[in-house]
């Protein structure tokens, strides 16, 4: 596993964009903690990316690459909308998803709702770069603790990723999921 700062990573922009649009399963730093990532619409990587946090079924979040395709991918009622203008933030939005083509499948397998994140991070150029969503889910096992630093690495999920943008250790907690699919509700993690 290669592990890049942040100023490694502008040194190989292109080639950690390629990777990533061709299916490498990486860590990245987010405004909370850190994430295990993939390309949200490429089905083998997201199956892998199951695997490898052994959650067969459970849904997956993204973090979308703009509040446009969110828009376009999610039903955001009117009186939902002022949860999008808290993005940029520390938020998970669970919605009801309305373009089943924006995500694979394994995704969420029921493609009902879709968890949506851009958090205030300088990461999310990165993803708005690539102009498709990550799927973003905390670096552990499912029940596990999640990674705040290198140490806190769990070995088997180190030697299932291409490469780690480092940036130190994490002291935040998972974004508050606020369910926007029925009414209203914020749930602390």
């Amino acid at each position: 596993m290669e592990v890049l700062t942040k100023t490694e990573l502008k040194l190989k922009y292109r080639e950690i964009l390629a990777k990533i649009k061709d299916g490498a399963i990486f860590i990245h730093p987010t405004d909370t903690i850190y994430g295990l990532s993939c390309n949200a619409e490429n089905k083998e990587t997201v199956s892998k990316l199951r695997e490898i946090k052994n959650r067969p079924t459970n849904p997956f979040s993204v973090w979308a690459p703009s509040k446009e395709w969110i828009k376009n991918a999610c039903k955001i009622s009117k009186e939902n909308e002022k949860w999008l203008e808290e993005l940029p933030g520390p938020y998970t939005l669970i919605t009801n998803l309305k373009n089943k083509k924006a995500i694979t499948p394994d995704v969420n397998v029921s493609m009902d709702t879709l968890g949506v994140r851009i958090p205030d991070h300088w990461f999310s150029q990165v993803v708005r770069d690539l102009d498709f969503p990550l799927v973003t889910t905390s670096v552990n096992k499912a029940g596990n603790q999640f990674m705040v630093s290198l140490d806190t690495l769990d070995p088997e999920i180190e030697k299932n990723v291409s490469f780690i943008i480092y940036e130190g250790e994490k002291k935040a907690r998972p974004s508050k999921i606020v369910d926007l699919t029925k009414k209203e509700k914020v749930i602390e993690r």
